[in-house]
């Protein structure tokens, strides 16, 4: 059953509702993609590990269907977290630069990088880019 477009709101009210981690756990580019492909009827509630059990419950709401746990296979459901640079060890390569999906992480190339920690959602993908494993996960 697929829409070919949604009701007037429903992806704003959507988005909403998702953690806004950016993170690409749900498969698709992040929230805002995930939020229209479940208002398209394309995707279930059930995708993203950072919203947890009561997040998908939320969706489901939202979009009047059954209201499932989120899929496991995807994440775990994990505090809210955020990442830092260890200085001493940070060559300023500018790869966690690259990879955050919120702009969360300034610098210069080769100069001590640094996260602006309001910002950070904690997906992780700058832990992977780092060269250097600089980067630590902080409880936010």
């Amino acid at each position: 059953m697929h829409a070919t477009r949604a009701p007037d709101g429903l992806v704003e009210r959507l988005d909403r509702l998702l953690p806004q981690t950016q993170c690409g756990q749900c498969g698709y580019d992040g929230c805002r993609p995930y939020a229209e492909a479940m208002a398209r009827g394309d995707a279930g509630v059930d995708h993203c590990p950072p919203g947890g059990d009561a997040g998908a419950r939320a969706l489901a709401r939202v979009l009047g269907v059954p209201a499932r746990p989120y899929d496991r296979r995807r994440g775990a459901h994990l505090p809210a977290q955020v990442v830092a640079i260890v200085d001493a060890d940070c060559i300023g390569c500018t790869k966690c630069i690259q990879a955050c999906p919120v702009d969360a992480i300034v610098g210069a190339p080769k100069l001590m990088h640094a996260v602006i920690a309001p910002l950070c959602t904690g997906c992780e993908l700058c832990i992977p880019a780092c060269p250097v494993d600089c980067i630590e996960l902080l409880p936010a």
